[in-house]
C-alpha cells in the first residue's frame, strides 16, 4: 500500500496558507529602480512599456500638492521625535545569507524629490515610513521602527522586557531586539504581548524568546482570547484566490520603483525570514481586564470585529501611555481587504476608539502603535482618536443612508464623500483602505453583492457578454480607436470600460491589452491608497507581459502545522474535491488521533465531502488511526503515510485504497491563475532584468 500522494495534500495546504499569512517585495536585480526626482524619465521604468505620467495625471497630481494641507508639519516632527540611534545595516538577511529584509531599496524615497509618478500624499507616508532605528516613546518605553512591517515594542519591567508585538519573522525580530539591546543595555524577555492574530504581530516571537522558557514559566505570552483559532484559520479555506489576489493588493511582483511599489501603507512591506508561533500561556477574555505583567499595570481593552476578528488594546497608566494596536494608526485601513475576507465592522470600530478615548485618552499622555509613530500630548492623542473615530463612523452611517435612498453597492463610490473637516487632515487620509472600496464594504457587510437590479442576480460571465458588445461596437477597430482618444483627453476610466469589453472578447489582442494597461497605469499614479495603486500597476504589468513567473514557497512552519486543527484541514479538504470526479462515489472513514483524544467522521456523499467532529462511523470504510504527533510530520513532508505505517505509527482498518482514491478526486490549485484575460503563458517564464521577476514570494495578510 503506498500512501505518498496524500502528503501533497497536507503540504499544499500549508504552502497556500502560508503563501497567503506572509509576503515580501521580490528580490531581483531590477528592483533597485532610483531615480532622483526631476531626472525620472520614462527610460527609467522597469516596464519597456511603461509611459510617463501624463499631462493630465500631472494636473491631478499638482491639485492635490495643492489643497492637501502639507504646512501640517506634526507628523514629521512626531516620526522623527525620540530618535536614538540607527544600525548601521539596511539588510537583514537569514542563516543561509538570504536578504529578507532591504529597507535601503525605498532610499530614493529620502532624495526630498518629488515623483510625480506617485500621488503627493502617498509619497508623504511613503517617506515617513522611511523611519529607521531605536526612538524612545516614553520613559521606559522604546520602539524598533523600520526592520518590517510592524513596530516592535519594548516596555522595561521590573525583572526584564515586555516585548509588544514581535514583527513577522525570526530574523528580523531578533535583529530588532539585539540592536534595542545594544543601545539600551541587554535584559531578559519576561513577556511577549500579541496584540491581534495578523502575522506581522506574532511571527517574529522565536527570534526574541524560546518555548521551553515559556513551557517552564520564565516567559509570560498574553493575546486577545480566541488567538490561536483565528490566527491559523482565517486565511486557509479561500487561500489560493487570496494569495493570488495579493499579488494585485500588495503589488507583490512590482519592482520598487517611483514607477512601481513604494510603499505598504503601513510600512514598507514584510519580511521574508521564518515566520513562528508559541501559544499564549494567558488569554484576556474579559471586554477590560486588568494584569500586572513583570510588575508592570495594565489596562487591556478588547476590541474584538475591528481590524481584526480578535485585538486589544492597552493602557499603562503609570506612563499614561496608551497603546491602540492595529485600530488606531496613521492611516485608516481596510474595511474590507482586496486580498478577500469578511468585511470589517465599521461601526463596531468606531465605537471601540470611542470607547478608548473615554476610558483612557482624555488622560493619556502619548499615544503609540504597531504601525507608524507615536503621538504626544494629549490634545494630540485625543485629535487623531477623534479623526478616526468619526471617519470609520461617518462612512458607516453616510453609506447607510444613501442606501437607504436608493444608492447600490456599485454607485455609493461615485457618492460618497468624507467631510471636507475630515480630508483637512492626514491621521484620516485612506493608504491602506480607500474611500472606494471602503464605501462598497459597506453596503456589501448589510445588504450584500446584488444591487437590486433583477438582471444581475444572473449575469452573464463577461466572457460571454464581451463578445456582444464588441460586435455591437463595430468590432475592434472603432473600440481602439475611441480607446485612444479618450485616453489622450485623460479620460482613462471610460476608455478602460470600452477596452476591458474588447480584452475579454479577444484575450490575444495585445494592441488592446497595451493601450488597457496604459490607462490602468495613469489610473494607478493618481492613488492615494497603495491597495488600489498596486493592484492597477499590477494589472498594467500583465496585460503588457503575462503573468511574471517567478519560484514558489517550498517551505512549511512547524509551528503553523502544531497549530492548525485538523477540523480546518478536513474542511479544507472538501473544498479541493473536484466534484465532477465525485460523482457517484461514496464512502464513511474515521480519522482517530489518539494523543489529543480526537476523532473525526468524514464521508463522502452526493460529491460533497463532510467531516464531523467527535463522531466516528460504526460502519465505516476506512478508520485511520495515528498520533497527532505524527500527521503533524505528514503535514510538513518528512514522512508519508507508508512510512507510518511501515514504523507502526499509523494503521489502517478497512478499505486502504479509499485514501489513494480521495487524493485524484483533489484539485490542485493554481496560485498564478489567470485574473485579466490572455495573460497566462503556456509555462511561467524566469523572466530578467528586461522587466520580470524571479525570486520566492511569500503572502501576509
Amino acid at each position: 500500500m503506498k500512501f505518498t500522494n496524500t502528503n501533497s495534500v497536507f503540504k499544499s495546504l500549508l504552502t497556500l496558507f502560508l503563501m497567503v499569512l506572509l509576503f515580501s517585495q521580490l528580490s531581483c536585480s531590477n528592483q533597485n529602480t532610483e531615480s532622483s526626482g526631476d531626472d525620472l524619465s520614462v527610460a527609467d521604468h522597469f516596464d519597456p512599456k511603461g509611459k510617463a505620467p501624463s499631462k493630465h495625471t500631472l494636473a491631478i497630481w499638482e491639485n492635490w500638492k495643492k489643497t492637501l494641507p502639507f504646512e501640517d508639519k506634526r507628523d514629521y516632527e512626531e516620526a522623527q521625535k525620540g530618535f536614538i540611534a540607527a544600525p548601521d545595516f539596511r539588510q537583514i538577511k537569514n542563516a543561509e545569507g538570504r536578504v529578507i529584509w532591504d529597507i535601503g531599496r525605498y532610499d530614493f524615497l529620502l532624495k526630498e524629490q518629488d515623483y510625480q509618478t506617485i500621488h503627493p500624499s502617498l509619497q508623504r507616508i511613503a517617506t515617513l515610513n522611511m523611519g529607521y532605528g531605536l526612538f524612545k516613546v516614553t520613559d521606559g518605553i522604546y520602539q524598533v521602527r523600520g526592520f518590517d512591517l510592524s513596530n516592535m515594542t519594548l516596555i522595561e519591567g521590573k525583572t526584564g522586557w515586555i516585548l509588544y508585538d514581535v514583527l513577522t519573522t525570526k530574523e528580523t525580530a531578533a535583529a530588532a531586539l539585539k540592536f534595542a539591546n545594544e543601545q539600551l543595555g541587554e535584559r531578559p524577555v519576561t513577556a511577549v504581548i500579541y496584540s491581534h492574530t495578523h502575522a506581522d504581530h506574532f511571527g517574529g516571537v522565536r527570534g526574541v524568546i524560546n518555548e521551553e522558557d515559556v513551557i517552564a514559566g520564565k516567559v509570560k505570552v498574553i493575546a486577545p482570547a480566541g488567538f490561536m483559532d483565528f490566527a491559523v484559520s482565517e486565511n486557509v479555506i479561500a487561500g489560493n484566490a487570496m494569495n493570488r489576489r495579493l499579488f494585485y493588493q500588495y503589488g507583490v511582483l512590482l519592482p520598487v520603483s517611483p514607477y512601481g511599489h513604494v510603499d505598504q501603507a503601513l510600512s514598507k512591506n514584510v519580511s521574508s525570514g521564518s515566520l513562528g508561533l508559541i501559544a499564549p500561556t494567558i488569554s484576556i477574555s474579559k471586554p477590560i481586564e486588568e494584569l500586572v505583567v513583570d510588575g508592570v499595570k495594565m489596562i487591556f481593552q478588547n476590541t474584538p470585529n475591528t481590524e481584526a476578528p480578535v485585538e486589544m488594546n492597552t493602557y499603562i497608566p503609570e506612563k499614561k501611555a496608551l497603546w491602540m494596536a492595529e485600530n488606531v494608526t496613521a492611516t485608516i485601513h481596510n474595511i474590507y481587504t482586496l486580498r478577500g475576507a469578511l468585511v470589517r465592522d465599521a461601526l463596531t470600530w468606531s465605537k471601540k476608539i470611542s470607547e478608548a478615548l473615554y476610558m483612557f485618552g482624555e488622560e493619556a499622555d502619548v499615544m503609540f502603535a504597531s504601525h507608524h509613530w507615536p503621538r504626544w500630548g494629549n490634545e494630540r492623542v485625543q485629535e487623531v482618536l477623534r479623526a478616526q473615530r468619526d471617519t470609520y463612523g461617518h462612512i458607516h452611517n453616510t453609506v447607510l443612508n444613501l442606501a437607504n435612498q436608493g444608492v447600490t453597492v456599485n454607485e455609493v463610490h461615485n457618492v460618497y464623500e468624507v467631510p471636507a473637516s475630515l480630508q483637512k487632515q492626514w491621521s484620516a487620509r485612506s493608504y491602506h483602505g480607500s474611500v472606494e472600496h471602503n464605501s462598497r464594504a459597506i453596503i456589501n457587510r448589510y445588504l450584500g453583492y446584488w444591487d437590486a437590479n433583477p438582471l444581475t442576480l444572473i449575469p452573464m460571465p463577461e466572457r460571454e457578454s464581451a463578445p456582444l458588445f464588441v460586435e455591437m461596437m463595430g468590432g475592434a477597430g472603432p473600440i481602439i480607436e475611441k480607446g485612444k482618444e479618450l485616453f489622450e483627453e485623460g479620460k482613462y476610466k471610460p476608455a478602460a470600460e470600452l477596452l476591458n469589453k474588447l480584452v475579454f472578447a479577444e484575450p490575444q489582442n495585445q494592441e488592446a491589452k497595451d493601450l488597457l494597461a496604459d490607462c490602468y497605469e495613469q489610473i494607478g499614479y493618481q492613488q492615494e491608497s497603495t491597495s488600489v495603486r498596486n493592484s492597477f500597476l499590477a494589472g498594467a504589468y500583465e496585460l503588457r507581459n503575462g503573468i511574471p513567473g517567478g519560484e514558489m514557497p517550498k517551505s512549511v512552519t512547524p509551528d503553523i502545522i502544531r497549530a492548525m486543527s485538523t477540523e480546518t484541514w478536513l474542511d479544507f479538504l472538501g473544498v479541493k474535491l473536484n466534484s465532477k470526479k465525485a460523482e457517484g462515489i461514496t464512502f464513511k472513514m474515521n480519522i482517530i488521533t489518539p494523543d489529543n483524544n480526537e476523532k473525526f467522521l468524514v464521508e463522502l456523499s452526493n460529491s460533497t465531502l463532510s467531516n464531523l467532529k467527535g463522531f466516528t462511523a460504526k460502519n465505516a470504510d476506512l478508520t485511520l488511526t495515528l498520533n497527532r504527533s505524527d500527521l503533524n510530520m505528514a503535514m510538513m513532508g518528512v514522512k508519508s503515510f507508508e512510512d507510518l505505517l511501515k514504523e507502526g505509527k499509523a494503521k489502517v482498518e478497512g478499505n486502504p485504497q479509499i485514501l489513494a482514491q480521495l487524493v485524484g478526486m483533489l484539485d490542485e490549485f493554481d496560485p498564478r491563475f489567470e485574473i485579466l484575460p490572455g495573460t497566462k503563458k503556456e509555462k511561467y517564464q524566469s523572466q530578467s532584468a528586461d522587466g520580470g521577476f524571479d525570486a520566492p514570494a511569500y503572502i501576509e495578510d
